[in-house]
């Protein structure tokens, strides 16, 4: 079953995770000391932000080979959801605390790192969806048995 269509769901939402590591939240014009020194807010800016992404790059890796385990892989699919929500929430509250009082002064625009949270988000929701299909198509085969 790996290579059923949920395995590339999986797929893509490790990918949207692991993407997280090279590009920006957001970008700005000007460096600002002590935050947005490097003119970009990334998930290096913060220590949780780097482990919510790692743990959901790694889950959404190991669920695409629990395909024998169905229940465990929509469990962690769940988890990928879970972990795509808590990270976008964390990083918005850390930009808009330490970002609060310097935006009259630098310009910043929004990076591509933005959408790879809500993308993993989505593609964890299609790879359970899936999931529970396949499911679902299994239990009914066993009934007819």
């Amino acid at each position: 079953m790996i290579q059923r269509i949920q395995t590339v769901f999986l797929l893509l939402a490790a990918i949207a995770f692991f993407l997280l590591f090279q590009f920006p939240f957001a970008v700005s014009d000007i460096a600002n000391p002590g935050f947005l020194e490097d003119k970009d807010f990334d998930i290096f800016d913060n220590i949780v932000l780097i482990i919510l992404t790692a743990l959901g790059g790694i889950i959404a890796l190991i669920a695409i080979f629990m395909y024998k385990n169905r229940p465990l892989q929509i469990r962690l699919s769940y988890l990928i959801i879970i972990l795509g929500i808590i990270l976008i929430l964390v990083a918005a509250v850390l930009f808009y605390n330490e970002a609060a009082n310097i935006m009259e002064k630098v310009g910043v625009s929004d990076g591509i790192g933005l959408f790879m949270p809500v993308l993993a988000f989505i593609f964890g929701f299609l790879a359970a969806r899936y999931i529970r299909k396949d499911e679902k198509l299994v239990r009914s085969a066993d009934r007819l048995r």
